[in-house]
């Protein structure tokens, strides 16, 4: 019996998906991407469920696509069967903060998912790159929609045209990554922070992510209108009225996630 390509499990209210091909340094088949999206989905149908953490082995995030399996793949046979958006598209469904945490190689496919996510945390041992140029391919997961929304142009044309790979270091200066840790506190730096995040009101949680995310989806004024009716929005919250209660009586809130 061929193992799991992922491997789920739980941690109070954070959900962890960890990539489990460690052979092909999770290079990321269809098996893969299909179990990751059926994950992402169940745990964000959960109430039980505030924030999920993805992350890979040791040496690597995900090292890209499966180029074996591609190869002699044709225009027709990618088109009518929907590659890339039958399966990868998933995690833009997923409406609670989502956390990477990357350590060794996050390359091609493996940097698109990372982009995909709403935090990145990069272990030292981390490098990105987006190298497809070096197969006559181009990046066809959103790196060369979300690279330069994340980096900006000049940068992200760099990384595509030239397969120039950033170490953590330098991710974390271009705005890659939300933070560098060391490797050996990757995993408890990415689950204690996804337990502070659960710990907050779910409702706010997944408003913020959405109006965040509208600020790369829409002009200054429709982001700005989005923003306000989603606050105006939190004074039907039942979250949001104990949040201030608290505040004022100077005592912990109790977030029911309403």
């Amino acid at each position: 019996m061929s193992e799991s390509p992922i491997l789920s499990n739980r941690h109070g209210r954070v959900g962890v998906i960890t990539l489990n091909r460690p052979a092909q340094l999770n290079a990321l088949n269809d098996a893969l991407m299909d179990a990751l999206g059926q994950a992402l989905l169940a745990l964000d149908a959960d109430p039980d469920i505030g924030a999920i953490v993805i992350t890979g082995s040791d040496k690597a995030f995900a090292a890209g696509a499966d180029i074996a399996v591609m190869a002699d793949w044709s225009y027709m046979d990618v088109f009518q069967s929907g590659f890339i958006t039958r399966n990868w598209e998933t995690i833009r469904q997923v409406r609670k903060p989502v956390i990477a945490a990357v350590a060794g190689y996050a390359m091609g496919g493996g940097c698109e998912l990372a982009l995909a996510c709403d935090i990145v945390i990069a272990a030292e041992s981390a490098q990105f790159a987006l190298p497809e140029i070096k197969l006559a391919m181009l990046p066809g997961a959103g790196g060369t929609q979300r690279l330069p929304r994340a980096i900006g142009k000049a940068k992200a044309m760099d990384m595509c045209l030239s397969a120039r790979m950033l170490n953590a270091q330098e991710a974390d200066r271009y705005g890659l990554v939300s933070r560098v840790v060391p490797d050996d506190d990757l995993q408890a730096t990415a689950l204690k922070l996804a337990t502070q995040i659960a710990g907050y009101s779910l409702p706010a949680l997944m408003a913020i992510k959405e109006s965040v995310n509208r600020a790369h989806e829409a002009s200054l004024t429709e982001g700005i209108l989005f923003e306000r009716r989603a606050l105006h929005a939190r004074f039907a919250s039942e979250d949001a009225h104990e949040g201030m209660h608290a505040f004022l009586d100077k005592r912990k809130p109790r977030f029911e996630h309403r």
